[in-house]
């Protein structure tokens, strides 16, 4: 499993010496010896390599990775170049395009987004093949958690982006007056008619990021 670097990489450093992470650690290691995990175990900690802790402008708070082959790339949402797009996705940019007027892209990869400063975060970061929320309750949840806690006492303004009650369970680690959060249904096909459509995160965010002095974020994602 790769591991952290960076700024994260200090401010997570006492989570690594915790025993509920030497046990995590090893359940996951042996996870992928014995069967097949997404998503690769280089790409594990990749919302953290992607956006590095003093660029986190916005975070959106995902479950766990896509379960199927090829999907998950360890940012939340996203799938790789080529990959068909997965359904909340689609809804995601319906959402984008209504709010903003972005066109809807011909693939899945949010990468763009993370080098700008939007964290992509899964509260669980693995999971074996074809069986969803299989490593829910390993440890990953306490070790994304104390991510959480860093994020909320960053001392600059940051948005969140909670969508679905996974998600927004996660409001009680957000107590800093400095953050704006935004909370609303789930994008899933299941849940999207229920008030993700017509939210208007995207571009509440970008309002209260430029309203703070700092860049909007570009959430075009572009066609391949």
């Amino acid at each position: 499993m790769a591991a952290l670097t960076g700024a994260w990489q200090q401010a997570l450093s006492g989570e690594f010496r915790k025993p509920y992470y030497g046990k995590l650690y090893k359940t996951v290691v042996q996870e992928y010896a014995a069967r097949q995990i997404f998503p690769a175990s280089e790409d594990v900690f990749n919302a953290f390599e992607f956006t590095p802790l003093d660029q986190v402008k916005a975070v959106i708070l995902g479950q766990d990775p896509y379960h199927g082959d090829g999907q998950a790339h360890g940012l939340c949402f996203s799938v790789k170049p080529q990959v068909e797009i997965p359904p909340s996705l689609v809804n995601i940019y319906k959402e984008l395009q209504d709010d903003l007027g972005c066109y809807i892209p011909n693939n899945g990869y949010l990468e763009k987004w993370a080098r700008q400063g939007v964290m992509l975060l899964n509260t669980v970061l693995t999971v074996r093949a074809h069986q969803a929320n299989s490593h829910r309750g390993i440890g990953w949840e306490e070790f994304t958690n104390a991510a959480i806690r860093v994020l909320n006492e960053q001392d600059r303004p940051m948005v969140f982006l909670l969508w679905g009650r996974p998600a927004q369970m996660k409001k009680s680690l957000l107590h800093n007056p400095k953050h704006l959060i935004l909370e609303a249904p789930h994008p899933s096909p299941l849940s999207a008619y229920r008030g993700f459509f017509g939210c208007r995160h995207f571009s509440q965010a970008n309002a209260f990021l430029v309203k703070n002095g700092l860049e909007p974020i570009d959430w075009q994602i572009e066609n391949l």
